[in-house]
């Protein structure tokens, strides 16, 4: 009789497999030749990783430090500049779900920032700022701003009238309307903004480190690549997906939780 786990057995022996084939296909290109002498092998990535993450704590010198440092560096810029678009979008998007005249006036100026990529805003960001860590910052803050608000309108403006009518009904009031009615109604969509928000972000981050310097994973994966070392890369590469992956699962676990019928 099949179990409730046997999907999930079967997706992790597929993927174990793929996996498999995939690592012994790159082993077969860089033994064959088929790769240039630059290219990394899975041997030594292996070897890499292991150098790299037996020691990640190290300290010697403002940016030669350990892995875990850089990783916790991009994270708290991440997080900031997350935390702080957050607390500007939701409620600027509450106030633009539910006033249409004042929505109509801002939308042209929303529409011509909006597609703007937020490295872009680097440079200013640097002149006006004079700092890297808080023009990192900024930029997050501008890279988490968009999702977040645009799904909080539309959120805000999908709430079901019945449950408008339903509160004005038994005179709830305003505050009450708001805490009781729209927010748990506009929740979903807006945790929906943040999952976007945030993988944005931690999207952003990695190429903003590479241009502002310091300390960062991005900052990493640069000063690798000026020292050509590919391998370190590759594992740079592994290690952002899987921070990546980790952040993404948390905000969807919190999804799963405010679901609203």
């Amino acid at each position: 009789m099949q179990t409730e786990q046997t999907p999930a057995i079967r997706a992790i022996g597929i993927g174990t497999v793929l996996f498999l084939a995939a690592v012994g296909l790159w082993q077969c290109a860089a033994v064959f030749g088929w790769l240039s002498d630059l290219a990394p092998t899975p041997t030594r990535t292996a070897s890499r990783a292991i150098e790299i993450l037996s020691n990640p704590f190290y300290r010697d010198g403002p940016s030669s430090v350990g892995i875990f440092w850089h990783l916790v560096t991009s994270l708290r810029r991440v997080l900031t500049g997350f935390l702080i678009a957050t607390a500007i979008a939701v409620p600027l998007g509450f106030v633009l779900g539910r006033s249409a005249a004042l929505r109509w006036a801002v939308d042209p100026l929303l529409q011509v920032l909006r597609p703007v990529s937020p490295l872009a805003w680097l440079p200013l960001g640097l002149a006006l700022l004079s700092d890297s860590e808080r023009t990192a910052i900024f930029v997050i803050v501008l890279s988490a701003l968009w999702p977040t608000l645009i799904n909080t309108i539309d959120a805000v403006r999908n709430v079901n009238p019945t449950y408008l009518n339903l509160a004005a009904t038994l005179g709830t009031s305003h505050w009450a309307q708001i805490g009781y009615v729209w927010l748990p109604a506009a929740l979903p969509g807006i945790i929906t903004g943040l999952r976007v928000s945030l993988s944005t972000s931690w999207l952003v981050i990695i190429a903003a480190e590479m241009l502002v310097g310091g300390q960062g994973i991005g900052f990493f994966v640069w000063n690798q690549w000026n020292r050509l070392d590919i391998d370190a890369i590759v594992v740079s590469i592994l290690l952002i997906g899987a921070t990546g992956l980790i952040l993404d699962h948390l905000i969807a676990a919190i999804q799963k939780v405010v679901r609203y019928d």
